[in-house]
């Protein structure tokens, strides 16, 4: 049978979804939950450690991005800090940490893949907000307003589209990158292509591309319209105008 054929059979066989005991298991304090080598399972699992390290990302990358856009300064140790964080290699990461006190599985991901997703963040921040026009921050200092004022009432909802953008591409490569996760004994969707190289089903690996690619397209999708509805109004029309 053909690799597409394989593939169609293992993404149209129930118990590839579900599991090969059925829907749910019972855990040791007698709740359900779903399989864990079934497609729904890795999936959430995947979309976990995905957010995950956006979420640590941007927790230290919007700040930063923030203040260093808002002074206009530090323009050249983002771009460093971005580029040096875009050269490492996740794998190596991944390799280094299984190395390490942090060892393997889905934490040393999540680390690994926060380092990966920071770069997008810090740069989009940055850029939306030290990119407000100086005529309209003078305007807003001269109506009385303070410097935080001015960040968080002016400077920030216009970068917003910007800093949207970064979250939005940093979470869809993050998404796509996280299958590494099945090389150091971690899980989601990774753990599917892992496997069938393993086995050499190489349906099933076509499989597992496929739902990666398609849990990516999910992502930016979703992420696209969260985008466009955090931009102002004035500055959709702008662009449609523009388009």
């Amino acid at each position: 049978m053909s690799t597409i054929g394989d593939a169609w059979d293992y993404l149209t066989t129930p118990e590839s979804w579900v599991g090969a005991n059925g829907m749910f298991g019972t855990s040791f304090d007698g709740s359900l939950r779903f399989q864990q080598d079934s497609i729904i399972a890795l999936t959430i699992e995947h979309i976990y450690m995905s957010f995950a390290a956006v979420g640590i990302a941007a927790a230290v990358a919007l700040p930063l991005g923030l203040w260093l856009g808002h002074v206009r300064r530090g323009g050249g140790v983002t771009t460093v800090i971005s580029n040096v964080s875009r050269a490492m290699p996740t794998l190596a990461l991944l390799t280094l940490f299984a190395a390490s006190a942090i060892g393997f599985g889905n934490r040393a991901v999540i680390i690994a893949a926060a380092i990966f997703a920071f770069p997008p963040i810090l740069t989009n921040t940055f850029t939306g907000m030290s990119g407000v026009d100086a005529d309209v921050r003078e305007a807003a200092f001269g109506q009385g307003m303070t410097r935080l004022q001015v960040a968080l009432r002016v400077e920030l909802p216009l970068a917003l589209p910007l800093i949207a953008a970064g979250l939005r591409t940093s979470a869809t490569q993050t998404v796509a990158t996280v299958p590494l996760a099945a090389l150091v004994a971690g899980g989601g969707l990774g753990v599917i292509i892992n496997t069938g190289l393993a086995t050499q089903r190489y349906g099933q690996v076509l499989a597992g591309g496929i739902l990666v690619a398609a849990v990516c397209l999910g992502i930016d999708w979703v992420l696209g319209r969260v985008q466009r509805a955090v931009t102002p109004a004035p500055l959709r029309l702008t662009a449609a105008v523009a388009a």
